[in-house]
């Protein structure tokens, strides 16, 4: 972070640190607000070997996915598949590990998402590895899960591979498109997000698999452009809506026709932004939150509507913003309207209510995270990491990178609809046979 980004940033943290209801939470007497109830916990193994992770949403299919790193030379680089028919108990069922663990250079697992592709259901494991060792073209693996809980059916039916833009993908996002397709979208070596059909994937057709490229404006030099995306159906419009936060900021496409993208909206210029990172828009496409990934930066809240209505073509100033601790940061959301659910490393699960996108309050917490900051690198990396929710009962899961798995409840959220809300019913939670359209 240079200088010039340190006093903005400081000054919005301090207008909103009176806003909050709840700030510098955790005791060691209690590490949680009255309405969290921990379910269950295990840990998973070294300290900073889990990254994100992914739950399913069919009741009938009770599975989370965790993907495993290396940091220095602890840690598996795979995926962790737990069972969780059990909330309380939650068992690990299966390990996916790369081959050949010691000859592979680079963190391993970064992020998982599974999908359903005529009635089989599948993860997609991304990877990152450096050259020097195997594998440095790899981006992702594709497996077979459609036979758990029986460890023996999981298969391997693809491995993607992007020899020109070595260094894997350090996120991924899967959209159940309009078109009927089911879309992963990638991180790559370059100034675009890549689009691949998994359904071509799947079936074999590498040579169809590559449908779409999604850039980054003003931006051509061959490194990674986007860090991480969303994708949403815009009910108003009918239109497929892609949502990336990248170098510069932060930006939103209409990708409904998968061979010319359109750029609707750019927020760029932000006080204390340089880069963006997360970036998830509320149901309706109005309102977005947006993180940043150093010390000090809290998630910010834009409103959306003055691009998309054409009134300015740039939005650089947030309505409001949010910190669970202002000494930390946060890093990924899970929104479900009006609820923010945050993996907010040092912080732990966090909840916040965006009902008023201009004061946001924080309405619960649970701090998973137990263990002293690091020395070795930053020491804000470290902690919760992914977060879910599962619509259908209301589960909350957590990944923290020290810690393990967690499972929650929190008082009167027993599911989410977003009918129920008043809004569309719209969140990172995929149609996989309806398509996206559907309520």
């Amino acid at each position: 972070m240079t200088g010039r980004n340190v006093i903005p940033v400081l000054a919005l943290i301090l207008m909103i640190v009176a806003a909050q209801n709840v700030q510098a939470q955790w005791t060691a007497e209690k590490p949680g607000s009255d309405n969290i109830t921990v379910l269950g916990h295990i840990p998973l193994g070294p300290r900073l070997s889990v990254a994100d992770m992914d739950v399913e949403q069919e009741l009938d299919r009770p599975y989370a996915y965790v993907s495993r790193m290396v940091y220095g030379t602890e840690g598996p680089r795979g995926t962790d598949m737990i069972d969780i028919s059990d909330p309380a108990k939650p068992k690990i069922i299966y390990r996916w590990r790369i081959e050949n663990q010691d000859l592979h250079l680079g963190t391993g697992g970064m992020d998982v998402k599974h999908f359903k592709w005529k009635d089989k259901y599948y993860v997609v494991q991304s990877l990152q590895f450096r050259q020097g060792g195997p594998n440095p073209d790899l981006g992702a693996v594709v497996l077979d899960v459609s036979g758990l809980p029986d460890p023996g059916t999981v298969k391997e039916v693809a491995r993607i591979r992007e020899p020109e833009m070595p260094g894997g993908f350090h996120n991924i996002y899967i959209y159940k498109h309009s078109s009927g397709k089911v879309l992963l979208l990638a991180t790559v070596s370059n100034a675009f997000a890549q689009v691949y059909d998994l359904g071509a994937i799947v079936e074999g057709n590498m040579d169809d698999a590559r449908v779409g490229q999604i850039p980054v404006p003003n931006s051509e030099d061959g490194r990674r452009g986007y860090h991480d995306f969303y994708a949403g159906y815009h009910e108003e419009t009918g239109q497929d809506r892609f949502y990336g936060g990248g170098r510069g900021g932060y930006f939103v496409y209409d990708f409904t026709n998968l061979d010319s993208p359109e750029l609707l909206a750019t927020l760029t210029g932000i006080s204390g932004v340089t880069s963006g990172h997360t970036f998830t828009p509320t149901p309706d496409g109005r309102f977005a939150v947006a993180e940043t990934e150093y010390q000090y930066a809290p998630l910010r809240i834009f409103d959306l509507k003055p691009a998309l209505d054409g009134e300015v073509t740039n939005i650089r100033n947030p309505i409001g913003a949010w910190t669970a601790d202002w000494r930390n940061l946060t890093h990924n959301h899970e929104v479900r309207w009006p609820y923010v659910f945050v993996s907010g490393y040092l912080d732990g699960l966090q909840v916040f209510s965006l009902a008023d996108p201009t004061d946001p309050v924080t309405v619960a917490y649970y701090d998973t995270y137990i263990g002293p900051p690091n020395t070795d690198r930053y020491p804000m990396f470290n902690g919760a990491f992914g977060v879910d929710v599962r619509n259908a009962d209301g589960l909350i899961v957590v990944s923290d990178m020290s810690t393990g798995f967690w499972t929650f409840k929190m008082d009167g959220f027993q599911g989410w609809r977003g009918t129920d809300w008043g809004v569309p019913d719209v969140s990172s939670a995929q149609k996989w046979d309806t398509g996206p359209a559907s309520n």
